[in-house]
């Protein structure tokens, strides 16, 4: 099981050397971005199986980073397992975000039900260091005549690497920059500000900071971090007025902190005209797409719940009338201590309909599938397919009211349900389990499906097609 930790300052060395292994080369998967954007994305992380593990929200909606080997035994099968199960025990969405393309063929190998979508707004802006450090050839003449220029005006610039030292002279180019500001939408002035955020890192072992100075004022500023074979930068302000000083910063950056790196990632564009343009008048190597990527269960494509039929009993949808039934059976304490699920981690005090609506909520949001079971049309218990593992398994649940138990009814309904999941929907799997102290539910599911393991808890079963 995952368990998540929020990422805060407290954890910038170790994050720090997890990114450092990264390849991805896509900024979000860097320190920079997690701290930069964290009152938004409220990332966490979590180490599984030698894996960085990281989650984020994305509009509201939690979705994980595809996973980072960060030592020599990591196992990206047992991550992906992980990721899954947390998932569909937590009644979420599978969705990661910023996969990069060249990792989508890893997703499409494991998943035969996957959604993606990339926006050209975000994808970043890759470049070759050592393009950078010269400007040569005649795609670059435009920079070299802004550089030249730029150095014949203000000879006296000198671009250097920048400490805790500088505190007061950056904080005197911050409120300089901010009167030069001109951009009125809310998403440019909120990129400033979390900028500004990221001041209090230079100096830190964990980014790279320069910029020009002149006659002992910052007229420019970067700040960088090394992932892997890459270079992201996160910030690149400088005061208009000089001409000519974003290129001049750019190479003389690149000079200073690329040494040990053959690539510079400068960040998307956020769908500025403006930037767009200057981003591809550098010629980058490649535009790296961020793929977002849904993981559908089997159950995505069901658009209503059966009926089954077997020789005593009929499952069908839980409907409105079944309400004061399958309350008592959801209240039942003294069954439902089997069910392994306890209602009162989400609702307390939950009201008439609060069982019917959340059944009919998680099969909209193909979470699971709620199944009334009826004699007679009466209900007389409840069936679920849940856990769905997004690889064709399903686990299967049952419970019965008290006075129609030692009847069969269970393991009836029980069958049917196997044979719906793997011929009807098409599942590759079933599973079952049992608390080991519930014999009853340990000679049901021993008479369907096969055992497969125990831990201290549980009796495991399963069956395959």
């Amino acid at each position: 099981m995952l368990h998540f930790t929020p990422i805060t300052e407290q954890h910038i060395e170790e994050l720090s050397r997890y990114y450092g292994l990264c390849h991805y080369q896509v900024s979000d998967y860097s320190l920079g971005v997690k701290l930069m954007w964290r009152y938004m994305l409220e990332s966490e992380f979590t180490v599984f199986a030698g894996c960085l593990v990281v989650r984020s929200k994305i509009r509201g909606r939690w979705t994980f980073d595809f996973p980072i080997a960060v030592s020599e035994d990591a196992d990206m099968e047992k991550a992906f397992d992980a990721m899954a199960r947390f998932c569909y025990e937590h009644f979420l969405p599978f969705e990661l975000n910023a996969v990069p393309r060249e990792m989508l063929p890893v997703l499409t190998a494991r998943y035969t039900n996957i959604e993606t979508r990339s926006q050209r707004n975000l994808s970043d802006y890759l470049y070759l260091a050592e393009d950078f450090c010269e400007f040569a050839g005649k795609k670059y003449a435009g920079q070299r005549n802004h550089i030249r220029k730029f150095y014949a005006k203000y000879p006296n610039a000198v671009f250097r690497e920048f400490t805790e030292a500088d505190a007061e002279k950056i904080t005197a180019f911050r409120y300089a920059f901010e009167k030069t500001f001109d951009k009125i939408s809310y998403g440019a002035k909120n990129e400033l500000e979390r900028a500004w955020k990221m001041l209090r890192f230079i100096g830190s072992p964990f980014f790279r900071c320069g910029g020009f100075e002149l006659d002992g004022e910052i007229i420019s500023l970067c700040i960088s971090e090394v992932c892997g074979d890459t270079l992201i930068d996160h910030i690149e302000k400088a005061l208009p007025e000089y001409e000519g000083v974003y290129p001049a910063m750019v190479q003389a950056f690149a000079k200073m902190f690329t040494h040990d790196v053959k690539y510079i990632n400068r960040e998307d564009d956020a769908g500025s005209r403006g930037l767009r343009t200057s981003k591809m008048q550098y010629q980058p190597v490649r535009i790296l797409d961020k793929i977002s990527v849904r993981i559908r269960s089997e159950l995505y494509y069901i658009e209503k719940i059966p009926t089954i039929r077997t020789a005593r009993l009929i499952m069908d949808a839980i409907r409105e009338t079944d309400v004061p039934a399958y309350n008592r059976l959801c209240l039942d304490d003294e069954r439902n201590r089997y069910w392994g699920y306890d209602y009162r981690e989400d609702c307390e005090t939950p009201d008439e309909q609060y069982f019917y609506l959340d059944q009919k909520k998680d099969f909209g949001s193909s979470q699971a599938m709620n199944f009334a079971i009826r004699l007679h049309e009466t209900m007389i218990g409840e069936l679920i397919l849940y856990h769905f593992d997004f690889r064709g398994g399903v686990e299967i649940g049952v419970r019965i009211l008290p006075e129609y138990e030692k009847n069969g009814y269970a393991t009836e309904a029980y069958a049917a349900a196997c044979e719906y999941a793997l011929y009807g929907i098409g599942m590759n799997v079933v599973r079952g389990k049992c608390m080991k102290e519930n014999s009853a539910s340990k000679k049901m599911l021993s008479a369907i499906l096969r055992p497969d393991g125990e831990d201290d808890t549980y009796f495991y079963f399963r069956k395959n097609v």
